[in-house]
């Protein structure tokens, strides 16, 4: 028989998980371990004859076959049926919330399963295996279960709720749960006891204030057990506008002194009162737990339950921590006109005024600027219209100070200044702190949960401590070399993030392989590791990441160092190392940047980590790992990469990216393929509005340097090209019209995609046979230039252009001089190369025409050829290319021959015969070469008989 155990005072999330529980086990019964809540108890009082629900008593231990334990994780909640815990043969399973995630909640039930995820409550775990099975309930089911999720996660309000548990509370609903009852149960009215007890709770509550949470505290001594205490404690707290509240009740036990319960109930972000109750043997939530205690000392437990909890508070974060830094500033002097170009360069709001000791005397807003050009004074100086003696802050001041600040003065924007050492009187402007920073933060979700319209996740696969997922997954080498340049950037008083792919693979490898899946996960390999230097609290130039680059290379000596001087980054390069690999770590100062025009390289300027995200392609790329302390592991997602990557989609970060850097089409294509994502709807729309704009044509037009649409085109295109899924990357270029970015008249047309496949074919063909790697460069003949699979693709697309525009295009993307030829000469090969061979017949015919052409040539003219055209050349380089003749130049110096021009006209003429297999190496079929040797000194004695 299978026993379902809810732990002792049940709730209605240990009731629910243990009613969808008996409808996954036929026959099981469910025991409550001792006593419940009031609302429980008046529940059951109505439907316990609705559900599988026994006594204690009435089981006989010896026919108990399973245990499946819902809602806890330990014996000590489960009263005296924890007893059952040690039968013997017995299978114990357990499915709880608490503790879920990256820090599992010790538990001493030796179980031989466990179902503990982060979710609000225990009942969506098991909602969820209802739902893969394809079970439907009754309402009466429904309705216990969506209580237990209602009540557990505050009805999708308490922060540790997710979309799993909207999920499961709608299909709850579609399964037939009554709402009526949900919200008597859920919100019931409080007893006389408990009112009289609420008054005297309010007069006896004391309260202190910690880094501007108020945190309140009671004792009560009570005549007798009162039910409903956790209703009373969250009331208190509501009606106190306390941040955390502790209630301590004493009270008589029958024959036992007394017992004394403390309830705690907390809405401070990073605590944990679940972790901080288990010290005293208690449990529950992160922001709701209680415990139990025998001949207490309540006010000293208290005591120490308040100072734990106050040491788990954070500091909140100040303004040193949010503002964007250096600042874009102007002078008084500055034009309207001129001021408001600047805010159309770097995307602000608002700018800074300062004299020239650099010193802050005002701020105008974007508002300012278009009032003043809208009554026609673009000429005048900024400091008839900027704002005077702006509200200013520290970089110590708090967050909620800063919130204070703009709630009251309704100010968008506050510079932070700073005391000068050298001169007292004077204050710097460091910083600015915007209303942006301020929401960003309030509402930044690190761990987005899944999105409600998806199928249940069987596990939560975002880390709730990404700095150790990280640590785990990369090897130790490179989690040193990591710490070791973090290390550096905080003795300089930096802060150095772990930036884009590095972090999206991370987070990736977490998604797709969830823990539950897998204990040992492989290492994670990266190759190419991009860190990003913030200032942090001060101004750093462009030479930042250089300077840490260049300390990082006195402890890896092994290293080159790389330095790309009009960007002022650094990169270290391992190169078959034996401890690293192979490995890029590109080190950049944080930095905004500007595009003069389309498809220019962009301008840069050193800035900070939330511009440098700002900057970047696509949301998935957009994310940043603190290494530095304080805060290290700290995950910004200030773009809804998480969602994103959760969605598995590529999104675009501004709707104007692509019209200024067009090889972001192609790094869209790239990544979707690669990471077999799609393409958000609205990112499509952006990348065709960009080509059908014109703009390119216009660029390409007004300035002839235009990188975007030259040398960085031609490297996403050899990426693309020279990877394992070019095929399905080529045919989403073709589909969004991308090609277009080559030449406005290039297309995929299906013509053209056969023409590619032709091209592949030769060259798998060519690997097979040559027993290399699929990506790497082909020789077909000792004498041939190699053939770069990706090149030779890129130039059959470039072939389908116009004679005219086919070197052009080439060139412009800066293919090699061998290519620029080929293409130049390939109208003159196409039209004579047909009536050519159009006259030859034996394969000696066949191979003097086509072997004055080089390899690669001949295959874009076989693939744009009729068939019969084909079929020639493909013999030729399949067949006829890689025959030698029998017999050497030395051959004909051991018959007598004098070296000479003749030997030429000797060896071609032999050649000749053997591919026309009058040596027997064709149409005779195959002899030995002794024997072909043998014939083809014959022929030369007879076809040659004077000796030079």
């Amino acid at each position: 028989m299978d026993i379902i155990l809810c732990h002792t005072t049940a709730d209605f999330d240990t009731l629910g998980a243990a009613v969808g529980l008996s409808r996954l086990l036929p026959g099981s019964r469910i025991v409550l371990a001792g006593g419940a809540h009031p609302t429980v108890r008046d529940f059951l009082a109505l439907h316990r004859d609705e559900y599988a629900l026994v006594e204690r008593r009435s089981v006989n231990p010896q026919q108990i076959t399973g245990l499946h334990v819902v809602d806890t994780q330990w014996r000590s909640r489960l009263g005296k049926t924890a007893d059952w815990l040690d039968l013997p043969q017995v299978e114990i399973r357990v499915y709880d919330h608490h503790g879920g995630g990256d820090r599992p909640a010790s538990s001493d039930i030796a179980a031989s399963h466990r179902w503990v995820e982060a979710v609000g409550a225990a009942t969506t775990l098991i909602v969820e295996q209802l739902q893969s099975q394809s079970i439907a309930l009754n309402p009466i089911e429904s309705t216990v279960m969506a209580l237990g999720i209602h009540v557990d996660t505050g009805s999708l309000t308490f922060d540790h709720s997710t979309a799993r548990d909207a999920a499961a509370l709608a299909w709850l609903m579609a399964q037939g749960a009554t709402v009526a009852m949900v919200a008597e149960y859920v919100n019931p009215s409080f007893s006389q006891p408990l009112q009289a007890l609420l008054t005297q709770a309010l007069d006896r509550l004391h309260s202190e204030t910690y880094h501007n949470h108020s945190i309140a505290w009671v004792t009560l001594d009570l005549p007798e057990f009162l039910p409903g205490l956790s209703n009373l404690t969250a009331q208190l707290r509501e009606l106190t506008d306390s941040s955390a509240l502790l209630l301590g009740v004493t009270y008589p036990a029958k024959g036992e002194g007394r017992r004394g319960v403390v309830i705690g109930r907390s809405a401070i972000e990073g605590t944990d009162l679940g972790h901080l109750f288990q010290t005293w043997g208690g449990g529950g939530h992160g922001k709701a737990a209680s415990l139990t205690l025998r001949e207490p000392d309540l006010p000293l437990v208290l005591t120490q339950l308040r100072q734990g909890l106050i040491a788990q508070i954070p500091d909140p974060l100040s303004a040193r921590e949010l503002m964007s830094s250096p600042v874009r500033t102007i002078r008084p002097s500055t034009s309207i006109t001129e001021a408001q170009r600047i805010l159309l360069r770097y995307g602000h709001s608002g700018l800074s005024v300062v004299n020239k000791a650099g010193e802050l005397v005002g701020i105008i807003s974007r508002r300012d600027l278009d009032l003043a050009l809208h009554h026609g004074f673009g000429h005048a100086p900024v400091k008839g219209y900027m704002t005077l003696n702006p509200k200013t802050i520290t970089p110590d001041t708090s967050l909620p100070a800063i919130e204070n600040l703009m709630v009251t003065y309704d100010i968008g924007r506050l510079p932070v200044l700073q005391g000068d050492d050298r001169h007292p009187d004077r204050r710097q402007l460091v910083g600015i702190v915007t209303r942006t920073d301020v929401l960003r933060q309030r509402h930044r979700q690190d761990f987005p949960t899944p999105d409600e319209t998806q199928p249940p996740q069987p596990a939560c696969p975002w880390p709730t401590d990404p700095q150790g997922l990280l640590r785990s997954r990369l090897l130790p080498q490179l989690w040193d070399l990591l710490q070791t340049a973090a290390a550096a950037a905080h003795r300089r008083g930096w802060h150095l993030y772990l930036v884009g792919g590095g972090v999206r693979d991370l987070l990736l490898s977490q998604l797709l392989a969830p823990e539950t899946q897998s204990h040992s996960p492989k290492p994670l390999i990266l190759q190419d590791i991009d860190l990003v230097v913030d200032g942090f609290h001060e101004a750093l130039t462009e030479a930042a990441g250089v300077e840490l680059a260049r300390e990082l290379q006195q402890v890896y000596p092994q290293a080159r160092l790389d330095i790309h001087g009009q960007f002022q980054t650094a990169a270290l390069l391992w190169h078959h190392d034996p401890v690293l690999g192979s490995l890029w770590l590109d080190i950049a100062t944080a930095r905004t940047e500007f595009y003069p025009y389309p498809a220019a390289n962009p301008e840069v300027e050193a800035s900070s980590i939330q511009q440098d995200l700002y900057r970047r392609d696509f949301s998935i790329n957009a994310l940043a790992l603190r290494l530095t302390a304080p805060r290290s592991g700290l995950l910004l997602d200030f773009f809804g990469g998480l969602l994103d990557l959760q969605a598995r989609q590529v999104r675009v970060l501004h709707a104007n990216s692509f019209i200024e850097d067009p090889t972001r089409i192609y790094r869209a294509v790239r990544f979707a393929v690669r990471l077999n994502f799609s393409i958000e709807a609205q990112t499509i729309s952006y990348i065709r509005y960009a080509l059908q704009s014109g703009v390119y044509d216009r660029t390409q037009g007004e300035n002839p340097i235009a990188p975007a649409l030259q040398t960085r085109l031609r490297s996403e295109l050899q990426l693309i090209l020279g990877a394992a899924y070019w095929k399905p990357a080529l045919q989403l270029l073709g589909h969004l019209q991308a090609l277009g970015c080559l030449h406005s008249s290039l297309t995929l047309t299906p013509p053209l995609w056969d023409q590619v496949r032709r091209v592949d074919h030769y060259l798998r063909w060519l690997h097979r046979s040559s027993g290399t790697d699929p990506a790497s460069p082909l020789t077909p003949t000792a004498t041939a230039s190699p053939l770069y699979p990706w090149l030779l693709r890129l130039e059959t697309l470039l072939a389908a252009l116009a004679p005219p525009w086919r070197r052009s295009v080439a060139a412009k993307l800066q293919l090699p001089a061998e290519s620029l030829d080929r293409l130049g000469n390939l109208a003159t090969a196409l039209e004579t190369l047909p009536a050519q061979l159009d006259h030859c017949q034996r394969p000696s015919q066949i191979y003097s025409a086509l072997q004055p052409y080089d390899v690669a040539t001949l295959v874009l003219v076989a693939v744009q050829s009729a068939i019969p055209l084909r079929r020639k050349i493909w013999h030729y380089l399949s067949q006829w290319l890689m025959v030698k003749p029998p017999l050497n130049g030395h051959d004909l110096q051991q018959l007598g021959y004098r070296p000479g021009p003749q030997f030429k006209v000797i060896l071609d003429r032999l050649l000749g015969s053997d591919l026309d297999g009058e040596l027997g190496n064709g149409e005779s079929g195959p002899v030995s070469e002794t024997a072909r040797k043998d014939r083809a000194i014959a022929f030369v004695r007879h076809h040659f008989p004077h000796r030079p």
